[in-house]
């Protein structure tokens, strides 16, 4: 009954075969993507085979991207991390032979279309833009990173609640602050994103190439693996009625073992099938390290202050993040009804409602994933400068009949429960609501 769904409403002709394995991980969803894609072991884009071999060690965003993405269809990923004009000159080179298939994704990106009319907009307007708001986000990030070492160790020396509070706090902006920079090329402020118990390299996939590309579908990492806990999509042989009212009363014990979960089911896959854990994944253990170092706790109970710095961080992570801009009845999930214009940018728009009570900050705006629609079409800028873009993003929504829709933290809250037991598909497209 899922593949019929899926087969009448989803983005793609094909059920996505990741779906399912028992375990689910970023390196079962390359699998599966490597078997669906038809990618012929090399890269896809559009319905031509690329062979980037010899471009790895150039790649100027990071030889990272390319090798994981090796054996996949990589069309929406390249468009949306390339504003500038330059690897797109570049394809014809590295081509080696159209593909034998057709994509099995029924998103378009046709020049005249709404996403490529945005971003050839963008990228004029980058030409004169306003780029110092970058330094106001190097500057947010770097106090947030000294403050988690800064409460962690206060707490213990105080045996203060409030420092240990903090610490959390602390901790949790700076992993999502960190999310800013693991989108562009390599550089050291994405590695105090592995702080958090969860590791750039692993959300790099889940995040930047599965959710930012296929949000709220059946290819989208962070619907999947949050199941069988929560469950958002819409479709009651995934989850009944029953199992979601009490996937919300369990919610608070979801949250705050959310960090120490991502790295235990990393561990375990490693353990039985491939290796996917990196040297950086002991970052995370600096915390313990200076409150043991600076304070008069043991090792022992400054491992356990580290695990409660741990859960409150995870506990606000997902109290924001799950409640930051796509979870609402509102909100196209997999087995709505589509609207008639398959843009890819167009699916961006409908599968996000934006924080509006955020925009007057850019500390808020990177703490609590504002501008989250901007930053999903243009996911290498850093959040400071996209408030700049907003005059043209309404001048092309308007033109191809799209809709910024906001609303506040609280607002979005109440949606995402209210999607959590929502079991019918919307069979309205979301264009129609315009």
């Amino acid at each position: 009954m899922v593949i019929e769904t899926w087969k009448e409403s989803g983005i793609a002709t094909k059920f996505p075969t990741y779906r399912n394995d028992k375990l689910i991980t970023t390196k079962s969803w390359l699998l599966g993507k490597q078997l669906d894609d038809e990618a012929e072991g090399l890269w896809r884009i559009y319905d031509g085979i690329y062979d980037f071999t010899d471009f790895i060690n150039k790649h100027p965003g990071g030889q990272f991207w390319l090798i994981e993405s090796k054996g996949t269809d990589i069309t929406e990923a390249f468009e949306a991390h390339h504003i500038a004009a330059g690897p797109h000159k570049m394809l014809d080179k590295y081509k080696v032979r159209d593909a034998k298939n057709p994509r099995i994704y029924t998103l378009t990106m046709h020049e005249d279309g709404f996403y490529k009319t945005l971003r050839g907009r963008v990228r004029e307007k980058l030409k004169t833009i306003d780029k110092t708001p970058k330094a106001k986000s190097d500057l947010i990030h770097t106090s947030l990173l000294v403050s988690i070492f800064i409460f962690a160790i206060l707490s213990a020396r105080l045996k203060s609640l409030l420092f240990l509070a903090l610490a959390g706090t602390a901790l949790c902006w700076t992993t999502i602050v960190a999310h800013n920079y693991f989108h562009r090329r390599d550089n050291w402020r994405m590695y105090t994103f592995n702080l958090s118990m969860f590791n750039f390299c692993s959300w790099r996939i889940s995040h930047a190439l599965s959710h930012h590309i296929y949000p709220n579908s059946f290819l989208d990492l962070e619907l999947s693996m949050f199941e069988p806990f929560v469950c958002w999509v819409p479709n009651p042989y995934l989850k009944s009625k029953l199992m979601r009212y009490l996937s919300i009363a369990t919610e608070p014990i979801t949250y705050c073992i959310a960090f120490p979960l991502q790295l235990t089911t990393r561990i375990i896959y490693s353990l039985r099938q491939n290796n996917i854990l990196y040297w950086h994944d002991i970052l995370p253990l600096s915390i313990p390290l200076a409150i043991f170092l600076l304070s008069d706790l043991s090792l022992l109970l400054s491992l356990r202050q580290w695990l409660f710095i741990t859960m409150i961080a995870s506990f606000a992570f997902c109290v924001i993040g799950l409640n930051a801009a796509h979870h609402d009845p509102e909100i196209y999930h997999e087995g709505d009804a589509n609207r008639e214009d398959r843009d890819w940018g167009l699916f961006q728009v409908d599968t996000i409602i934006d924080r509006g009570d955020l925009k007057h900050s850019q500390f808020l705006v990177l703490t609590h994933f504002g501008d989250h629609i901007l930053h999903h079409l243009f996911p290498t800028l850093d959040h400071g400068i996209l408030p700049q873009l907003y005059p043209i993003l309404y001048e092309t929504l308007e033109e191809f009949k799209g809709k910024l829709r906001e609303c506040n933290h609280l607002e979005h809250i109440l949606g995402q429960h209210k999607q959590l037991l929502r079991t019918k598909p919307n069979t309205k497209p979301p264009g129609s609501h315009n």
